[in-house]
C-alpha cells in the first residue's frame, strides 16, 4: 500500500472514530432539527473543509522541523487528543451538548441556515481531537493532500449520518465507549511518536 493511500485510510478511520461520539455529531443533529437538512449539510461541509485546510497546513509546517522535533510535536498532539477523549469518555456528565445551537427562532432561508450551521461547526472544531489528529497525521506521513481528503471524507460522513438519521443515531451508539476507544488509539500513537523522538 502506498504511503498516500495509507495516510488517507488511516486518517479517515481515525477521524471517523473520533467524530462519531463528538460534539460535532450532536451539534449537527440539533441543527438538523432546527433547519432543513440541505442547508445544514452544506454549511457544516464548508466548515469542515476550512478546518481541514487549517489543520493540514499546520501539520505541513511541522514537517519543516527536524525529524526528532516533529516526532515530539506529533507525540504532544496525540497525547493532548488522548487526554481530551479519555477525559470526555470517562466523565459522568450528560451527553447533551446542545448549548451551541440554542438561540432564537430558526432562520428560514437557505443562506442563513447554512451560515448558522457553518458558524456553529467552525467554532466547534477549533482544537478538536480530529483537528489535532489531522495535523499530527500530516506531520507523520508527509502526505497533506491524502490526509486532508481522509479527514474531510470522515467529517462529511459523520455529518451525513447526523443529517440523514437525525436524533435516531443518538440512541443507537454509545458515545463514551467510542471516545474511550479513540482515546486509547491516540495514546498509542502518542507513545509511538514519543519512541521515535528518543530512538
Amino acid at each position: 500500500m502506498s504511503t498516500a493511500l495509507l495516510a488517507l485510510v488511516s486518517t479517515f478511520a481515525l477521524v471517523l472514530a473520533v467524530e462519531l461520539p463528538d460534539k460535532t455529531l450532536v451539534a449537527t443533529l440539533v441543527l438538523t432539527t432546527r433547519f432543513r437538512a440541505w442547508p445544514v449539510f452544506a454549511g457544516v461541509s464548508v466548515a469542515f473543509a476550512v478546518q481541514c485546510v487549517i489543520a493540514v497546513l499546520f501539520g505541513h509546517v511541522l514537517t519543516l522541523l527536524p525529524e526528532n522535533a516533529v516526532a515530539g510535536v506529533v507525540a504532544a498532539l496525540f497525547g493532548l487528543g488522548a487526554f481530551m477523549l479519555l477525559r470526555e469518555g470517562f466523565s459522568r456528565r450528560g451527553e447533551g451538548d446542545e448549548d451551541a445551537v440554542r438561540s432564537g427562532p430558526a432562520p428560514a432561508t437557505f443562506l442563513r441556515s447554512a451560515m448558522t450551521s457553518f458558524g456553529v461547526l467552525f467554532a466547534a472544531e477549533w482544537g478538536d481531537a480530529s483537528q489535532l489528529a489531522t495535523a499530527g497525521l500530516t506531520a507523520r506521513y508527509g502526505q497533506p493532500v491524502a490526509v486532508a481528503i481522509g479527514a474531510f471524507a470522515a467529517l462529511v460522513a459523520v455529518a451525513g449520518l447526523a443529517v440523514l438519521l437525525g436524533s435516531k443515531i443518538r440512541s443507537r451508539i454509545r458515545p463514551h465507549l467510542l471516545q474511550r476507544g479513540a482515546g486509547f488509539v491516540f495514546a498509542a500513537l502518542a507513545l509511538v511518536a514519543l519512541w521515535q523522538t528518543v530512538a
